[in-house]
């Protein structure tokens, strides 16, 4: 009787992984498979979409999270295509913040499909990242900027908690000022001449706390690309406050195309 109840066991438990696996099958049975993370200015790749990765990987989907040296808004799109050319097949392209610009410009690439922008800098025409930010009033962060003498700006501790992850957890707060990648003050000078969204379709997640980039100017440029837009009740960096409204918000972008 307890052999038969092992074998019992063993099926039923055989089923129920079977079953799980079908169910993530179901999840990507359409849409793109490929997503490409782009982070933004003072933050890295594993610090900024640690946790969105980790859904979508439990998904099915193939993702990667661009390293951006930052060291230049060109430097920037040459890693965002490294990872796009590392994908077989069609990409979804998200980006964060400042990380607008380079999948701007990288969302360029043929094998790029669609654009996602989390509380992003959205350039038109020619723009540079600091016209972009400048065309309506700031949120005043930027006399917390720290530049030093090679001409990179990282942000203060009071910048990190107030501004950039003031929704996240004391430990998340301090990780973010410990893992932040300063920016190049020259690559918010570089241009955007073809922005990708003229001829891909677009999504969008404002911030409506966010305190790095002034939400009106996200929901305006959000209606200017005609981008499928979702408001979070979040501070700038909603991957990590929320990330499961994040991932799914991807995941739609990623069926519908």
């Amino acid at each position: 009787m307890k052999s038969i109840k092992k074998q019992l066991a063993l099926i039923a438990a055989i089923f129920i992984y079977v079953l799980s696996q079908n169910a993530n099958a179901q999840t990507i049975s359409k849409g793109v498979k490929n997503i490409v993370l782009v982070h933004g200015a003072f933050a890295d790749g594993s610090g900024s979409w640690s946790k969105v990765a980790a859904q979508l990987q439990a998904k099915g989907y193939n993702v990667i999270a661009a390293q951006n040296p930052l060291t230049s808004l060109k430097d920037d799109v040459a890693a965002a295509k490294l990872a796009i050319a590392r994908m077989d097949g069609p990409v979804l392209l998200v980006a964060h913040s400042y990380g607008g610009m380079v999948i701007s410009e990288a969302g360029n690439d043929p094998k790029v499909v669609g654009l996602v922008y989390i509380a992003a800098l959205v350039p038109e025409d020619g723009q540079t990242a600091w016209a972009v930010n400048g065309s309506m009033p700031t949120t005043g962060v930027e006399k917390e900027f720290q530049v030093n003498p090679e001409g990179f700006i990282s942000l203060s501790v009071k910048a990190i908690n107030e501004n950039f992850v003031p929704d996240a957890s004391p430990v998340e707060r301090k990780l973010s000022y410990a893992t932040q990648v300063p920016l190049a003050a020259s690559a918010g000078e570089e241009k955007v001449l073809s922005p990708a969204w003229k001829t891909k379709p677009s999504w969008f997640i404002v911030a409506k706390e966010d305190g790095i980039i002034n939400p009106d100017l996200e929901r305006y440029k959000a209606k200017l690309i005609k981008a499928k837009t979702i408001e979070l009740q979040s501070g700038h960096v909603p991957m990590i406050s929320q990330p499961n409204k994040v991932t799914d918000f991807i995941i739609s972008a990623a069926q519908a195309l």
